[in-house]
């Protein structure tokens, strides 16, 4: 045991000298389940399967072992759901020596919930904004005033959506982070027409939000915005504090469609690895898919919602929207991949 810290050494200082291995795209997923293949899913497996990911690579200074297509210049990751996994995995891969990211597109593809507002389970949206839903003051629903909206406020502000809007980065983080705006719709007009899983289960389901039309809809892909927090908040009340709270800090020009937990950790370790040129944030997509509603409909209490989907695996559109993450985001990952000429040197 006593030769095992020399031996990391000797690994660190051989994979230091080595040629980094060029990436084309890296795939960013969440969690999973169990194992990378065969059993339960989570959204890791389809892409190791499908696409695939043949090869695991160790990577002890993350959440989990890599995967590499070594042909079409793939690397996926898992990096551990909530906000400091997803920052903390990101930054290790991105100070990994073994692989050369600079020129590589991100895709981050995970499930979500979804504003009924919006559109229904099983859909797919791109993220043009990701919005911190964690950095703000908080007064409880109990303790608030009764003319405010609600107890969440800018951090810098004493009341909710208090103008001017705060800066988006400042000396208490970063509350919005803006993707490039150009590959994001060439994304979705790539995608948009990919056909989308419509089951018996998803059909009941939205028939009951009989107030929201959009929620009463198939799946479909779209372009929304991603509002990542650390807590699974949810409920009507709470989805309206979300549909504020991305409005307030896009200054109007987003719309809250999906809700989330690590895209902030993730948008933040990147946005230090561009600041020493290991990655180009130009060059990021955040897809979500919707495995749940974010609110009850008619009839039902939040409690009642959060009762019976309370975990992975349990979420009404869960399979659905695995599903969708993959079909949807592998027509981007193949045609980056098959067409490097194309966009190795020029963004889409």
């Amino acid at each position: 045991m006593r030769f095992l810290p020399a031996l990391a050494v000797l690994f660190a200082a051989v994979a230091a000298r080595a040629t980094p291995l060029p990436i084309r795209v890296v795939v960013v997923t969440t969690f999973e389940i169990g194992a990378d293949t065969g059993d339960a899913p989570g959204e890791f497996q389809a892409w190791v399967e499908r696409l695939p990911l043949p090869e695991a690579v160790p990577f002890p200074q993350g959440y989990r072992d890599l995967r590499l297509n070594r042909a079409l210049g793939v690397l996926g990751i898992v990096t551990g759901e909530g906000p400091a996994r997803a920052a903390a995995s990101i930054e290790a891969l991105g100070d990994d020596p073994r692989f050369d990211l600079s020129h590589a597109y991100i895709l981050l593809a995970g499930i979500a919930g979804i504003d009924p507002d919006v559109a229904s389970p099983g859909s797919a949206f791109w993220a043009p904004h990701v919005v911190d839903g964690d950095l703000a003051h908080e007064i409880d629903a109990r303790e608030i005033p009764p003319d405010w909206p609600t107890g969440y406020v800018p951090l810098q502000r004493s009341e909710p959506y208090q103008l001017p809007v705060p800066p988006a980065q400042s000396v208490t983080g970063t509350n919005v982070f803006t993707l490039n705006r150009s590959l994001v719709d060439w994304a979705y007009g790539l995608t948009r027409a990919v056909p989308l899983s419509d089951t018996p289960v998803l059909r009941a389901i939205r028939t009951r939000y009989v107030d929201t039309p959009a929620g009463q809809r198939p799946p479909v892909v779209g372009v929304g915005d991603t509002l990542a927090a650390g807590t699974f908040w949810i409920g009507g009340r709470m989805n309206r504090w979300a549909e504020g709270w991305v409005g307030y800090w896009t200054h109007g020009q987003g719309r809250f469609a999906t809700t989330a937990e690590e895209d902030s950790g993730m948008m933040q370790a990147l946005t230090f690895l561009a600041q020493v040129h290991k990655v180009d944030l130009d060059r990021v997509l955040v897809l979500r898919t919707a495995s749940n509603f974010d609110m009850p409909p008619p009839g039902q209490t939040p409690a009642e919602l959060l009762a019976a989907e309370n975990r992975p695996g349990s979420y009404s559109g869960y399979i659905p929207s695995l599903d969708a993450a993959y079909a949807v985001g592998s027509v981007v990952v193949r045609e980056l991949t098959t067409h490097w000429e194309r966009y190795a040197a020029h963004v889409p």
